[in-house]
C-alpha cells in the first residue's frame, strides 16, 4: 500500500496533521511502521487505528507496580515487556500494557513488534474509551493468535481487579476460558508466582 508522504497528508484549520484514510481493506500491520508520524502507541485492530487517549492516574501507578512485581518474579526465560507492539495478524496489531516475552524475541533495537508465539502473558488495562476493545476484542484476538494467558485489569474505587484468563486446551474456537477473579489480592502460580495487594492503589 502506497502511503502519503507527511507533505502530502492533508492539515485542518488549526494546523494539525491528519492521519491518512486507510484503503478499502483496511491498514496492515506493517503499515504501522511506514505511516509518518503517527502518534505514540497507536494500534492496529481490525485494519483500523486505534489512538490512545491519556492515562488516568490509575493506569500509571497500577502499570508501574504490576510491572515491577512481573520484572522482579518472571522466570529466567521470560522477560518485561512495556507497551510494545504485537503482530497477531495481517490486520491485528495491538500494544498490550504489559506482557512477559520470551528472551530469544529481543533480537535487534531497531525491532517495532513481537510475535504472538513469543508472548506468554499480556496485560491490558482498562480505560473508559477501550472498554469494549479491552473486555471482548483484544482477549479474542490474543488467544486466537496463541497467546497463552491474558490478565484484564480494571478499577474499583481506589482498588484493582485482575481478571486471569488463560487459553481452554477443549474450546472449539481456541478462546479463553472463564476467568479467575482477584479482588484484595493477586495470588497466582502460572505464568509467573505472584502475590500481592490489589487494594488502594493511590497509597502504595
Amino acid at each position: 500500500m502506497s502511503v502519503p508522504t507527511v507533505a502530502e497528508r492533508p492539515v485542518s484549520e488549526f494546523g494539525e496533521v491528519k492521519l491518512p484514510m486507510p484503503p478499502p481493506e483496511g491498514f496492515t500491520a506493517d503499515d504501522l511502521d511506514r505511516i509518518p508520524d503517527l502518534p505514540p502507541h497507536t494500534e492496529l485492530i481490525d485494519g483500523s487505528l486505534v489512538l490512545v487517549s491519556p492515562q488516568r492516574l490509575f493506569h500509571m501507578l497500577f502499570l508501574e507496580l504490576l510491572g515491577d512485581e512481573l520484572k522482579a518474579h518472571a522466570p529466567s526465560g521470560l522477560r518485561l515487556g512495556r507497551e510494545f507492539s504485537v503482530k497477531l495478524a495481517e490486520r491485528q496489531r495491538p500494544e498490550p500494557d504489559l506482557m512477559l516475552v520470551k528472551r530469544d524475541a529481543f533480537q535487534r533495537l531497531g525491532q517495532t513488534w513481537f510475535p504472538p508465539e513469543a508472548v506468554e502473558l499480556a496485560v491490558e488495562v482498562v480505560s473508559p474509551e477501550s472498554e469494549i476493545r479491552d473486555r471482548e476484542r483484544k482477549p479474542e484476538l490474543y488467544a486466537r493468535a496463541g497467546v497463552r494467558f491474558f490478565w484484564r485489569v480494571e478499577q474499583d474505587g481506589d482498588d484493582a481487579v485482575v481478571y486471569e484468563y488463560e487459553k481452554d486446551p477443549a474450546s472449539p474456537s481456541g478462546d479463553y476460558g472463564r476467568p479467575t477473579v482477584h479482588r484484595g489480592k493477586l495470588k497466582t502460580s502460572a505464568p509467573v508466582k505472584l502475590e500481592f495487594d490489589l487494594t488502594d492503589i493511590l497509597q502504595r
